[in-house]
């Protein structure tokens, strides 16, 4: 959720500066200079809201409006086209994303929400607060664009422009241009319809660009930083289950998690995806070592049907099962980082073949969601992690990209990549949706369009971690650590 000091200081902001707009133009003797200031710098103030517009831009919206005039005409006519598709496939979306919430409420299934095709985007409700500037920035850029695309369109259809301006609507950033409403309206249908499809057209341009810059970055930071060896350490919460003597550190690079490689962070949120919806892995171990190594141990059975047989307050120990030709349910209690850092990964017995002596593929005897990880992280020893998969991926930030030299940032990459991801994913997203809601607003002598942009959601972090993680964290802890929490009481009963 949005931090209500924060709120608090964006309505206190507004509040004051409408007191003070309202106290100037009630006063005799500012009243006129105070007007008279306001209209010098072309700004206008009413209730959450301000506008600025000008005419220092003119001469170059004109130099762009009358550059290869037969270029921008078929550039233009490329964009009516697509505004038309645009159109009627937002009608579907629209009628999909409807169909889709009267199910929901009629079968009671909120859960599916996620799954609609078009969201409202809050910012601080499904959309992270850290995400902020990185979405308004969007938003002025892209508002930007669009106008431009409107202005130089109507200067091509020979409609005057009379300025190009900014605003900001509570804390929504914004542009418009302001056009003569009498040429407008002389010009023909076709001639509207390339100056209305303008800005969508230029949205959709400006997406496309920001996707080839995302595909294209590794190449671009090839000078500085190098990808496809793992995946960097950018930051870790202070309620991370990961943190600890034996966690992970900044700056680390993830090579591999249990046996699946790690490259790039994409590799990382896919191998936790994967080890969350297998069954746990086992480890090779031989029957001298198993006896060697395991320790009389009373088993319980947990409430959820699983097996323990370490000690709650273990540090070090973990209960694994086993089989043998003769019981199928065997338990012991093994030092975790001696059971797994030297022996192979297996799923049952057949994997463990050994000439000499009989393996067993021992198994971490978990609760249902709890998964025994084994991370590789360099330069550090490897990180055993005990808990649910989604703690590592929603509390550890990670970055596919590795600095060259030293002084170079660990963040910037992600900085870039990020901002580029906005313009694509959260403005041409819904085609069909982005600034086709117009709105058009008349004033004497002019007519000034704003299109407000909208833009689809997408699960955030924030969002997850006041969830499904946030039950979760206190499962989690490290093996080896001090971290380690154990069950919580009347977890377990005995057998």
């Amino acid at each position: 959720m949005i931090p209500i000091p924060l709120v608090v200081l964006v309505m206190g902001g507004w509040c004051a500066i409408y007191l003070a707009d309202t106290l100037l133009k009630a006063s005799d003797s500012m009243k006129t200079s105070y007007e008279e200031w306001l209209t010098s710098y072309g700004l206008s103030i009413s209730p959450f809201h301000i506008r600025w517009q000008t005419p220092v831009f003119n001469r170059l919206f004109y130099d762009w409006g009358r550059w290869k005039p037969r270029l921008l005409y078929q550039w233009f006519n490329l964009g009516m086209v697509f505004g038309i598709i645009a159109m009627f496939s937002s009608i579907l979306l629209l009628g999909k994303t409807l169909i889709q919430t009267l199910s929901q409420m009629l079968t009671e299934a909120p859960s599916a929400q996620n799954d609609r095709m078009l969201q409202v985007v809050v910012p601080g409700v499904n959309l992270p607060v850290s995400q902020l500037t990185y979405f308004f920035t969007a938003i002025l850029i892209s508002g930007v664009i669009h106008e431009i695309g409107h202005g130089v369109a109507a200067i091509r259809e020979q409609v005057r422009f009379n300025g190009f301006g900014i605003f900001i609507f509570i804390v929504y950033p914004g542009a418009f241009v302001d056009l003569f409403t009498t040429h407008l309206q002389l010009i023909s249908p076709v001639q509207q319809l390339r100056i209305f499809c303008a800005g969508v057209w230029h949205n959709f341009v400006l997406g496309v660009l920001s996707l080839i810059a995302l595909f294209m970055l590794p190449a671009i930071l090839f000078p500085l930083y190098y990808t496809g060896v793992g995946a960097l350490i950018l930051d870790i919460t202070e309620d991370s289950p990961a943190n600890g003597p034996r966690g992970l550190f900044v700056g680390d690079l993830v090579t591999q998690l249990q046996d699946c490689s790690v490259h790039r962070v994409e590799d990382w949120n896919s191998c936790l995806g994967v080890i969350s919806q297998e069954p746990q892995i086992g480890y090779c171990l031989n029957s001298v070592t198993l006896h060697q190594l395991s320790f009389p141990a009373r088993v319980y059975k947990r409430l959820d049907g699983t097996v323990e047989c370490c000690s709650n307050n273990s540090l070090t120990d973990i209960c694994f099962s086993y089989n043998n030709n003769v019981n199928t349910h065997l338990y012991a209690c093994l030092p975790a980082r001696k059971t797994i850092e030297t022996n192979q990964v297996c799923r049952s017995n057949a994997d463990c073949q050994n000439d000499l002596l009989s393996s067993f593929c021992v198994i971490p005897s978990l609760e249902n969601q709890t998964r025994l990880i084994r991370v590789k992280h360099q330069p550090q020893i490897d990180m055993l992690f005990v808990g649910h998969p989604l703690h590592l991926q929603y509390t550890v930030s990670l970055s596919s990209f590795i600095p060259r030299f030293n002084f170079l940032s660990n963040d910037l990459p992600v900085v870039i990549e990020t901002f580029f991801k906005y313009p694509f994913k959260r403005l041409v997203g819904p085609l069909a949706a982005i600034a086709k809601a117009t709105a058009i607003t008349a004033a004497p002598r002019t007519l000034s369009l704003r299109i407000p942009v909208i833009s689809s959601g997408m699960k955030t972090l924030e969002l997850s971690k006041q969830g499904e993680v946030a039950n979760l964290v206190l499962r989690g802890f490290l093996v080896d650590s001090t971290l380690r929490c154990s069950y919580p009481q009347g977890l377990l009963r005995g057998v």
